[in-house]
């Protein structure tokens, strides 16, 4: 992936210099058909096509922030409320993920969504233990943490 954003940047430039018009149009102009050009190389270069990896590490970005700004509305709500109704608990998280930077970044976006802090790991990163502060059911959790964040953090590593 960096060799061929490498290529890609390169390409951008090289096509700016040789048009001698040192403007954001003639980058993007070059950018435009450096990815056509590596998009048509890929066969030869290691790795992915990395626009995947862009769009996914995009997509987990935008669904970070969504959950994050659904968290602070519900939180502010559960603090505002003239009397206060929660239920907080512990549950286990079985995680599947392999690597340990994937674990750590799991971890880092459930803890940063207000409402969930991570409060341990399992030596052999198969069970991350979550304390939510209005946790109706685990299992819901569970799928909630599944669908939006490891399933992205599976596709960015894996794309």
């Amino acid at each position: 992936m960096p060799l061929q954003i490498l290529i890609n940047l390169s390409l951008a430039f090289l096509w700016m210099f040789m048009s001698s018009e040192f403007s954001f149009i003639s980058f993007l102009n070059g950018y435009l058909l450096g990815l056509a050009t590596v998009f048509i190389m890929r066969r030869f270069l290691p790795g992915s096509f990395y626009i995947r990896r862009v769009w996914a590490i995009i997509k987990l970005s935008f669904t970070f922030l969504w959950e994050l700004s659904k968290s602070n509305i519900d939180v502010a709500r559960i603090v505002l409320k003239p009397k206060i109704d929660i239920h907080p608990g512990f549950y286990a998280y079985p995680c599947d993920l392999e690597e340990e930077w994937e674990v750590s970044l799991l971890t880092a976006l459930v803890t940063l969504t207000p409402g969930t802090v991570v409060v341990a790991i399992s030596d052999d990163h198969s069970t991350i233990y979550i304390h939510g502060l209005h946790l109706q059911s685990a299992e819901a959790e569970i799928n909630r943490v599944k669908t939006r964040f490891e399933y992205l953090i599976k596709e960015v590593s894996r794309a």
